[in-house]
């Protein structure tokens, strides 16, 4: 385990045809009773240092690396889903959440959906122009963009790169509607845009929560927000008069399910309107890499977490059908869905209904606006 990375494997992407592993062949291996203690085969004290490129490193820094865009939004079909459209400013998280759906991903760039994915981070380049001229295309109809679907949009890297800043100052002067889902505090830097784009009615934020729990957290997801100051965020915005609203995700069965009453009730309190829940989902990598963690935070838990999992995702660890996905289905998904409704209904927060948002009040530059008469 490395302290503040969520993965505890590394595992190559899928894709690559070669895959080579470190072996201890014992060159570099201090040697005993040698008179330097030096390991065998140095020939001075810097040699010992370098770190050959096929080692993984036990301790790997974040690095962020610029990714050549071509397009900035990103359209989907699938039915389960309320949203056609997304903008995902960056590839890979920094968050290290083990459970990311979105893990796998990083396969495409021949790199790893474990700690690749969490210290690999690229950031999307060109931003305000090719938003600006997606939106001007001719056959441009507006509907709302979701941001946060796939990775955090406010993770550690926007401080600096200011990317989701930037995609929020053109959707407003464009009036553009967006939905943001995260579990960065750093949104509140973008207080000022957020309501002015709320006073439209052109935008709503959910905040996820996870846990109630710092130690948890700490173990799930190692790098974001604690939860007090998540639940900050949602009082911050709901006090600001921006639409709120909150997501359990994921509902992990023996992890967080005992916290599904109190994280309804602290939403509640700080102003969530509406709330969602996902079940684990556990695509690909990313049931191995959570196995993997389950087995170094809660090895006496292992097998009865993921037990409930497949029993829940009729007998595999994952089920990808359409509608069931998000849900799952048996006996231990059908009580999770009736206890979140008993404890919706109880603190008054809709299930699911994030608002609507307008779109009459596009105004698309540089496109001819076509005459009334």
């Amino acid at each position: 385990m490395i302290k503040g990375r969520g993965a505890t494997l590394n595992p190559p992407s899928r894709f690559l045809a070669r895959h080579s592993e470190p072996v201890d062949d014992g060159w570099h291996a201090p040697v005993a009773g040698h008179p330097w203690g030096r390991p065998a085969g140095a020939q001075n004290q810097e040699q010992e240092s370098v770190q050959e490129p096929w080692v993984d490193d036990p301790d790997p820094e974040t690095q962020l690396l610029p990714d050549r865009t071509r397009q900035l939004i990103t359209r989907n079909q699938s039915p389960d889903i309320s949203f056609d459209r997304s903008i995902n400013p960056y590839k890979g998280c920094e968050h290290g959440c083990v459970y990311c759906f979105a893990r796998p991903t990083h396969a495409y760039l021949d790199l790893s959906p474990g700690r690749d994915f969490e210290t690999r981070i690229f950031y999307k380049t060109r931003v305000p122009e090719l938003l600006e001229a997606a939106l001007a295309k001719p056959g441009y109809r507006c509907r709302t963009i979701a941001m946060g679907t796939n990775t955090d949009p406010y993770q550690p890297a926007e401080k600096n790169l200011r990317i989701t800043r930037d995609i929020l100052e053109v959707l407003l002067a464009h009036r553009h509607p967006v939905s943001i889902v995260t579990k960065g505090q750093l949104i509140l830097r973008d207080l000022d845009l957020l309501s002015a784009l709320a006073e439209q009615g052109l935008v709503s934020v959910a905040v996820s929560l996870t846990t109630l729990d710092n130690e948890l957290k700490t173990r799930l997801e190692p790098r974001a927000a604690a939860p007090a100051a998540r639940l900050r965020v949602l009082k911050t915005l709901s006090d600001a008069g921006v639409p709120c609203g909150a997501m359990i995700a994921p509902v992990i069965p023996f992890i967080n399910d005992h916290e599904i009453e109190d994280l309804v009730a602290a939403a509640a309190e700080a102003g969530a309107r509406h709330l969602a829940y996902i079940l684990l989902r556990l695509p690909l990598e990313v049931a191995d890499l959570f196995e993997a963690w389950l087995q170094a935070h809660y090895p006496l838990k292992a097998e009865r977490v993921m037990s409930a999992v497949r029993a829940s995702r009729g007998g595999k660890a994952y089920d990808a059908s359409w509608g069931k996905r998000m849900r799952g289905e048996g006996v231990l998904a059908d009580l999770i869905a009736r206890r979140v409704a008993v404890a919706l209904r109880r603190h008054g927060v809709d299930q699911g209904k994030f608002p609507a948002l307008r779109t009459d009040l596009f105004q698309p530059k540089g496109r001819a606006q076509m005459p009334l008469f």
